[in-house]
């Protein structure tokens, strides 16, 4: 199986991609961050994230999109941004039918570390650890998206026989019956718009 995995952010925004291998163990595939300049208007910067990540969906194809879920913060500027993308890159993935999940900070934490108070070095350090890395990925929004990947792939993945790369795409998808796995209401609905559309 392959998991996208994103720690959304307006200014800056974690994506990192891992495939799934026996006894549990994760490959790297690809990692970064999309950045996007403060001075912008919001419009535009999440113009860009959506841009950026349609990028994403489209060379790597994931199985599932795994989002770190927002909580309340004291800051209602940082909310409100991270908010924004979360549903963009909800929305994105589900437009294409692409199951998403949505894990805590402190379940992401507890999945990687086996404490769900773990600061970000400890998370970093592990993260490196598990993907057999030679550099801890940074800054630390790279990292964490790894994490959320690892953390689904660890607790949350049901989607075991999904095959990762290239030929993989919608159609295939509603073909293999696997269309509606993992999916929430809105997402099957909609997905059998779409499979009734084409007939």
């Amino acid at each position: 199986m392959r998991i996208l995995g994103v720690d959304p952010g307006l200014t800056r925004c974690g994506l990192g991609v891992i495939d799934s291998r026996p006894a549990r163990t994760a490959e790297l595939v690809a990692v970064d961050v999309v950045r996007t300049p403060a001075g912008d208007s919001v419009d535009v910067r999440l113009g860009a994230l959506a841009e950026a990540f349609d990028t994403w969906l489209d060379e790597h194809r994931p199985d599932v999109v795994s989002i770190e879920r927002v909580f309340a913060r004291n800051d209602v500027s940082t909310i409100m941004g991270t908010a924004q993308v979360s549903g963009l890159t909800m929305g994105l993935a589900a437009r294409r039918g692409i199951p998403v999940a949505m894990h805590t900070p402190s379940e992401v934490k507890a999945a990687i570390t086996g404490s769900g108070r773990a600061d970000k070095k400890q998370m970093t350090r592990m993260v490196t650890r598990i993907l057999r890395l030679d550099a801890p990925p940074t800054p630390a929004d790279a990292a964490d998206a790894l994490a959320l990947a690892i953390c689904h792939l660890w607790r949350g993945a049901t989607a075991a026989t999904s095959t990762p790369g290239p030929t993989k795409d919608l159609l295939a998808r509603q073909a293999a019956t696997r269309q509606g796995a993992g999916l929430t209401r809105a997402q099957e609905q909609w997905a059998a718009a779409l499979r009734s559309s084409r007939r």
